[in-house]
This record gives C-alpha cells, sequence and structure tokens, in this order.
C-alpha cells in the first residue's frame, strides 16, 4: 500500500478513525492477496472485487466465508465494508477523487475551449469537489438534522455499489429502511435523478430484504429533476441552506 494513501483519505475530510479503518482493510487484503499496485495494473481490481463478494443470497444459504479473510461477525457486510475500501484505494491509485463536476470539465475540453475557459472549468470542478466534501464532513456530524430517524451505517466513508459510491448510507430505526443521500453542491439535475436511482437499485439487490430510499440534496433543482421526483415517492429532494457564524479574533 502507497505511504501517501494516508494523506489522500485525510484529503478527502475523512474522519480519523475512517481513516484508520480503510488503512486497515486496505492493509489486510494485500496481506492477504498480495501486492494491490500489481492488481491494479493487471484488471483494476476487478478479479479481487469478485473474489471478495458475498450476496443475500450466500447469506441465506449459511455458506461459508470465501475469502482469505478472517472476519469476525456477519461476513456479508463485513466484505461488502472490505470491497468499498479496496474500491476506494483504486480510487486514489487512479487519480480520481470523485466524479461530481466531471462533466463540466469534459465538455469544455472536447470542445477544444480557449485555455481560459478551460483554467475556468477546472477551478470550478475543484471548488464543486472541495464543497461536496465539505457537505459531507458536515452532514455526518449532524445526521439527526436530516431525520430524527436516521442513522449512519457505512463505516463514515463512501460505499461502493456497481454504479458508484453512495455519499452517505443511512439506515432508517422505524422500518430498517437503507437511504441512500447524495450531495450536489450546486444544481442538480435530471443526471442527478438517475444517480440516485442507480443507487438504490444496487442497494436493492445487495440488500434485497430491507426497503431502499432515495434523498437528494443539492442548492437547487432544475424543472426535469423535480418532475421527475415526483414519480419515485421512494425518492425526496431537500434543498441546503449556509448558516454563517462569526466569531471575534483575539
Amino acid at each position: 500500500m502507497r505511504k501517501d494513501y494516508r494523506n489522500w483519505l485525510e484529503a478527502q475530510k475523512y474522519a480519523s478513525n475512517t481513516v484508520v479503518a480503510q488503512l486497515h482493510r486496505v492493509g489486510r487484503v494485500e496481506d492477504n492477496y498480495g501486492d494491490l499496485e500489481e492488481h491494479f495494473a493487471s484488471d483494476l481490481f476487478v478479479s479481487l472485487i469478485e473474489a471478495l463478494k458475498y450476496s443475500t443470497d450466500d447469506e441465506r444459504r449459511n455458506k461459508p466465508n470465501p475469502t482469505k479473510l478472517k472476519l469476525d461477525g456477519n461476513v456479508r457486510n463485513s466484505l461488502s465494508s472490505y470491497r468499498s475500501a479496496l474500491a476506494r484505494y483504486g480510487r486514489f491509485l487512479s487519480g480520481v477523487e470523485d466524479r461530481a463536476g466531471e462533466d463540466e470539465f469534459v465538455q469544455a475540453k472536447s470542445a477544444s475551449a480557449p485555455s481560459e475557459l478551460l483554467g475556468f472549468a477546472e477551478q470550478n470542478m475543484d471548488q464543486k469537489l472541495s464543497l461536496e466534501r465539505d457537505m459531507q464532513a458536515a452532514l455526518r456530524r449532524e445526521i439527526k438534522k436530516l431525520g430524527d430517524t436516521l442513522s449512519i451505517i457505512d463505516d463514515g466513508a463512501e460505499r461502493s455499489v456497481e454504479s458508484g459510491f453512495i455519499d452517505i448510507t443511512c439506515e432508517d430505526q422505524i422500518d430498517g429502511a437503507v437511504v441512500v443521500i447524495e450531495l450536489k453542491a450546486g444544481k442538480a439535475d435530471g443526471k442527478a435523478i438517475g444517480q440516485v436511482l442507480g443507487y438504490m437499485g444496487d442497494l436493492t439487490l445487495e440488500d434485497d430484504a430491507k426497503p431502499v430510499r432515495g434523498i437528494l440534496i443539492a442548492h437547487e433543482f432544475d424543472k426535469r429533476a423535480v418532475s421527475a421526483s415526483r414519480a419515485v415517492p421512494a425518492l425526496k429532494l431537500f434543498k441546503y441552506a449556509v448558516d454563517f457564524r462569526f466569531e471575534t479574533v483575539d
């Protein structure tokens, strides 16, 4: 495992205990399966993540742990955490922080934009990434402001699913529903709705015994996003507002 991975995790504003947990899981995978950079160069962790899979059907059939990892507690939940940790390490190795804002940057490049516009697009993407990381860290600290019955169940880091990374995964303590939370720093459009629905669909397969709901949080929503959400009762839209607080400097 690369020594600068800790710095990358800290730059994503993960809590210190989450950083320790991610390093521990990646380290254990490497100890049991060999050099991870070689695995990544070979097939981008595809075969390794496949080796760590354990489905709800496997759980129902009480199948033994199929991996080299010694696990305590629930096998399916533990391996889900290890797969997420490995996928996150893959993001680090590939130099990808987040997909948010990527569309604007790609559009600017593909349009052969002048250097000033390309620089603006790149700067705008960096600002959006930073703001969304701040939003996620703040919401994780005060998740009850979004819902009194919500509790975070993703070990403090984005959960990896087939279609991407869920910003925050919660459970509703009333009915046990798994709740997908996606954060957008600016205006959310129809693509954002599709993104959340994709995550919800992935979790429906992974946690097929539980209901799945979604929450999309943004500064504003375009008309298509609002209209689309009306057709999905399990998806709720929330606007965020910034509450400025001021302190004197001695």
